[in-house]
């Protein structure tokens, strides 16, 4: 199969689809790569680590559309990329289709065959192509809403691990998901007092055990997340619904309820936020205040650590990413249910219930 990696356009991404260790494997494997000119700089990979690795570099996007079978990415196609994927062209990258009807009406027209990494789904329902960029950015999170904690750009002047004599910062977290347990342990390392929420038991008995005794659980209810919000510093958006939209568990009025400079970081944006004010920023211009709070919902935080990122997204990508170029897309999916999971549209046909759920759509709209 013919495999291309294009440069990442969407603003301030600077990972790129794959290393050139994957390269490697791909190529090893009898397979030609197409590498776009500079597509790795971001993440410290550059053209000659990837023709030492077999691939052959172009110069343009379009060209890395234009000659390869599939394309290997990390975000969404943006609006310039969409009249560049072909019928039938296997696009295997991050998608989120559920927050975004134009995208998914484009990826209808283009006929292309979507498959996307965050519901790519095993038999235990866990979620390995999302797994590791969640835990990037469950780990971010904290890292950043520690930063806009700081008075200079409006946070509540908190540092969140206290010193001597003054009580540490409060972090709420919604979501023991994989961000929310990584978000909880960087927290908890921090020296902060951190709750986490959620409904499913079974996820609040695992925090239970594994954090220390400064990290509590509470069940997820709108009266107990009004009861914390007054009092807790910081506050994680952690709660995913697979391939579908985020549940607003924060509605505007809450806002109100909170401390002036209460930092509100929503990694549920891809999938439309889990809080109702959420809108998608970027790494260029991050946060926005409402109410007196600061709101940080970058939509690619993991794009701001492109090195560790691209290489923990090609070690679970790569296997799969194999599968698809040996066998082609249709024996790889027969053969691999988890992998079969991951399609969302095939050739203008939406094969992925949520979606259509997503957008109230009663069939598909062309």
């Amino acid at each position: 199969m013919i495999v291309g990696i294009p440069k990442e356009i969407k603003n301030n991404e600077s990972r790129v689809g794959m290393t050139p260790g994957g390269v490697f494997e791909l190529v090893k494997n009898g397979h030609k790569v197409y590498v776009q000119s500079e597509a790795g700089e971001g993440s410290g990979f550059f053209n000659q680590d990837y023709q030492q690795a077999g691939a052959i570099i172009l110069d343009t996007i379009g060209q890395v559309y234009a000659m390869s079978e599939m394309i290997v990415k990390v975000k969404e196609p943006i609006a310039e990329e969409y009249d560049l994927i072909q019928e039938g062209q296997i696009l295997f990258t991050y998608f989120h289709f559920a927050s975004s009807e134009a995208l998914t009406k484009a990826m209808i027209k283009q006929k292309a065959v979507c498959i996307a990494y965050e519901t790519v789904e095993d038999e235990e329902g866990t979620l390995p192509l999302l797994t590791p960029m969640s835990e990037v950015a469950g780990r971010m999170a904290i890292q950043q809403g520690a930063k806009y904690l700081e008075k200079p750009v409006k946070g509540r002047g908190v540092l969140l691990g206290g010193v001597p004599g003054v009580a540490p910062g409060k972090v709420l977290v919604l979501g023991a998901g994989v961000v929310g347990i990584q978000a909880a342990k960087m927290a908890a390392g921090l020296g902060a007092h951190v709750t986490i929420l959620d409904v499913n038991m079974k996820r609040l008995r695992y925090a239970n055990d594994v954090m220390p005794p400064h990290v509590v659980t509470e069940f997820s209810n709108e009266f107990n997340i009004r009861r914390l919000i007054k009092t807790h510093d910081l506050i994680i958006g952690g709660v995913l619904l697979k391939g579908a939209k985020a549940p607003n568990l924060i509605t505007r009025d809450m806002l109100k309820e909170m401390r002036p400079g209460t930092v509100i970081v929503d990694v549920a944006v891809d999938q439309g936020g889990c809080v109702e004010t959420t809108k998608p920023t970027t790494h260029e211009d991050p946060i926005y205040i409402i109410d007196d709070v600061v709101h940080y919902s970058v939509a690619n935080m993991p794009g701001a650590v492109p090195y560790t990122s691209t290489m923990a997204l090609t070690n679970v990508t790569l296997p799969y990413a194999l599968k698809l170029a040996n066998l082609g897309w249709e024996a790889a999916c027969e053969k691999d249910p988890t992998l079969k999971k991951g399609l969302n549209i095939i050739k203008g046909e939406v094969v992925y219930q949520e979606i259509i759920e997503a957008f109230g759509w009663e069939e598909i709209v062309a």
